[in-house]
């Protein structure tokens, strides 16, 4: 079981990896599922529209790009999420919020891609959003 933060094109450090690290797995465990490898790789916008264009065929910015490495049919999730740090300032700022919350739904949110959560449909960007929420609450 790994969780591991880097930074690419940006300088970033994740305050307290080890208190988000605890908060992620206790996340995972909640859905009965673990931990395989994960690595989140902070980046600024330029990166992941790179990675946008080359893999997804997108060419607009986004926050977040959820790469899924696990086994089919396994409880146990692996893969690399990446986020814009650039993207996620933005969001908190015009939603008025704390950035330290915005990253930290953000963090959540590829991780409730890799247990298998989608957010394109209405009815699952909303159960997205409340798994988002209930696991936030977690945090402190």
């Amino acid at each position: 079981m790994a969780l591991r933060f880097f930074s690419e094109g940006i300088h970033f450090k994740l305050p307290h990896p080890r208190k988000t690290s605890t908060w992620i797995k206790l996340s995972v465990a909640k859905e009965k599922a673990a931990i395989g490898h994960i690595n989140y790789i902070f980046c600024n916008d330029l990166y992941l529209l790179g990675i946008n264009r080359e893999y997804l065929h997108h060419h607009d910015f986004t926050d977040i790009i959820t790469f899924d490495f696990s086994l089919p049919g396994s409880r146990e999730i692996s893969g690399d999420i990446y986020i814009s740090i650039e993207r996620v300032k933005e969001n908190a700022n015009s939603l008025k919020l704390d950035f330290d919350a915005e990253l930290h739904r953000v963090i959540i949110h590829g991780v409730l891609h890799l247990l298998g959560y989608k957010d394109k449909k209405s009815q699952d960007k909303a159960l997205m959003r409340k798994k988002e929420e209930a696991y936030l609450s977690l945090r402190h």
